[in-house]
């Protein structure tokens, strides 16, 4: 595999979609152990996952006056648990059921002296499965959970230099494990409007979805596939969606509004492809994030910036 392929890869939906639903579900699992020892913060920032050098991590999670964090490593295929008194177990990744990964995952805590209980019923995901319960969900192909991982990777840093340009609010770069996608937003600010929350994701509670839009965003994000399109692609939207936002220029031309899913949205594939792919994707999270500013009429020149530079402080 070329260097461009290793860092780009093909993930076709079709190859591997039985392997996504299942790690799909395992990710919850590690979010929901996240979710129950962490205080709330604001919109949900608290219970995602982070890309990290071999995977996903929880990062370091409380526990009494300890801390314990969860390592999905997609090069050895484990689950790493690690505490901070020296323990650390690990759960091995291969096509093993929902139910068995749940197991062996509480016992390993256990193991560890780390007792928690989690809502096993996953979030988000129609005609869902209690996790104890869950035998159908069993695939696990190594290589497309590591070409998913690196699409990540290569994702999360461009989204990363992104960030850099605003001053304004802004999420940190992570992954929701209930919607399975990566994601970075920004903030104009200003309070937005009682978000509608009838004929929402499934087993979300409502005040989750009010806290997660209880102020004006420009969102941006990768996800796999699902939802309305059968490929990987990267999205776009803001909430709530000013007048003319859908009509905003964009680039590069591969990107298109989708009136389905109201958002903007670019093939992988046409990144993947491209002559610049860090390029073509900065240039579609910049244009769709000025689309969505000028429509809204953000105050952008008190919340941009130029894109931030190693190891230069930014100018004030």
């Amino acid at each position: 595999m070329t260097k461009r392929r290793l860092a780009w890869p093909e993930l076709p939906l079709s190859a591997w979609k039985e392997t996504y639903a299942t790690l799909h579900l395992w990710t919850q699992i590690a979010g929901k152990i996240r979710l129950v020892q962490t205080p709330w913060l604001n919109h949900s920032w608290h219970v995602v996952l982070y890309v990290s050098a071999r995977g996903l991590t929880t990062s370091a999670i409380p526990y009494g006056d300890r801390s314990f964090q969860l390592d999905f490593d997609f090069l050895d295929h484990v689950l790493r648990a690690s505490a901070s008194d020296g323990g650390q177990k690990e759960v091995g990744l291969f096509p093993r059921s929902v139910a068995d990964f749940h197991a062996e995952v509480i016992r390993a805590l256990a193991e560890l002296g780390i007792e928690v209980t989690i809502n096993e019923l996953p979030n988000e995901i129609p005609d869902a499965i209690r996790f104890s319960e869950d035998h159908v969900h069993a695939a696990y192909d190594r290589e497309y959970a590591e070409r998913f991982w690196r699409i990540l990777v290569q994702s999360a840093r461009v989204f990363g230099r992104f960030r850099t340009s605003f001053i304004g609010k802004c999420s940190p770069v992570h992954f929701f494990w209930g919607s399975f996608d990566l994601a970075v937003t920004r903030f104009s600010g200003r309070r937005a409007p009682p978000f509608p929350v009838s004929g929402g994701p499934p087993n979300l509670p409502e005040a989750v979805t009010l806290d997660a839009y209880s102020h004006e965003v420009s969102s941006a994000g990768f996800w796999p596939g699902g939802q309305g399109i059968d490929y990987p692609a990267f999205y776009s939207y803001a909430s709530p969606a000013p007048p003319g936002f859908s009509a905003g220029p964009i680039r590069p031309p591969q990107g298109f509004w989708s009136n389905e899913l109201s958002e903007f949205i670019l093939p992988y594939d046409a990144v993947r492809t491209a002559d610049d792919p860090e390029q073509a994707l900065m240039d579609f999270l910049t244009s769709t994030y000025e689309a969505a500013a000028k429509a809204g009429l953000w105050d952008r020149a008190a919340l941009e910036g130029p894109l931030g530079v190693p190891g230069v402080p930014r100018k004030v």
